[in-house]
């Protein structure tokens, strides 16, 4: 008799049908998506996991989810138009149909490391799409956390995320937030360079920080050299490596980064874990 997989398997492998509730436009490549599964049940995630979209006819993709399982009754994406599936969801509009999976991987440790800490959090670009969904958790649970203090770079003013949502981010209590352009048009007046400019601009105190990062692969690499010389103990920094998925489950081998695959070891990854594995930052 052929082996048949368990009910908690099948669920992985079998879309679960979801709507968009909400389809918005944000930047010249960049669109946001609310979505609701059809079942009505939450999403039951935690921040920095992701999930599998798949449209008919077209294929499957991973993407980060961008909004705290503290924000329930949906939930949120926000994808760059650069490949088949992230193309074919650009066209779809509020009231279409798509599946879903997951959630997936390991989330960032807010209910264990950074619980009582200081928060950093540094994003570059499509970077803060996941790193939102941290934000949002530690501001729901704003007396469970320290001082916050945030950090978003982006190529050009044009190119900037959720502009209403960080204006909020600057009110919250005992929060600093601070954003950088590498390239400034005539209405920016703020700072202009990479995001590592606005380090030496923060105080922090390095041994109850917690830094959380995503960005683009060479923002890694200058972003942590920054946090040593400021004192971070690498294994008090928290970075996300899901550029690296592709079937969630640990099957295909695209994330595998050395003996580690980032879909079910990550893809949030400790730092200090990651110092002999070359590789993750490419």
């Amino acid at each position: 008799m052929a082996q048949t997989r368990s009910s908690q398997e099948k669920d992985i492998y079998r879309p679960e049908p979801a709507t968009l509730a909400k389809v918005q436009p944000v930047t010249e490549m960049e669109s946001f998506f609310e979505l609701r599964l059809d079942s009505g049940k939450e999403l039951g995630h935690m921040p920095g996991q992701f999930v599998e979209v798949s449209v008919a006819g077209i294929g499957e993709a991973p993407f980060g989810v961008s909004s705290s399982p503290t924000r329930q009754g949906s939930f949120h994406l926000l994808l760059r138009r650069v490949g088949n599936v992230s193309s074919a969801l650009h066209r779809l509009k509020a009231g279409d149909k798509v599946g879903i999976r997951g959630p997936f991987g390991k989330p960032f440790p807010v209910d264990d490391a950074m619980k009582g800490q200081d928060i950093l959090f540094i994003s570059g670009g499509i970077g803060l799409v996941p790193v939102r969904s941290v934000i949002q958790y530690v501001f729901d649970h704003r007396r469970d956390y320290g001082a916050v203090t945030i950090l978003f770079g982006t190529k050009s003013p044009a190119d900037r995320l959720f502009v209403d949502e960080t204006d909020e981010w600057k009110r919250q209590p005992d929060t600093v937030y601070l954003e950088s352009v590498d390239r400034a048009d005539a209405s920016w007046k703020g700072n202009v360079g990479v995001i590592t400019t606005l380090m030496p601009k923060i105080t922090i105190d390095p041994v109850r920080t917690v830094a959380v990062i995503c960005g683009p692969p060479i923002m890694y690499k200058f972003v942590l050299m920054e946090l040593n010389k400021m004192g971070v103990p690498s294994e008090r920094s928290y970075v996300s490596l899901e550029r690296h998925m592709k079937c969630g489950v640990g099957k295909c081998g695209h994330c595998q980064i050395n003996g580690l695959y980032a879909c079910q070891d990550g893809p949030v990854f400790r730092y200090s874990d990651l110092i002999p594995v070359r590789e993750a930052f490419r």
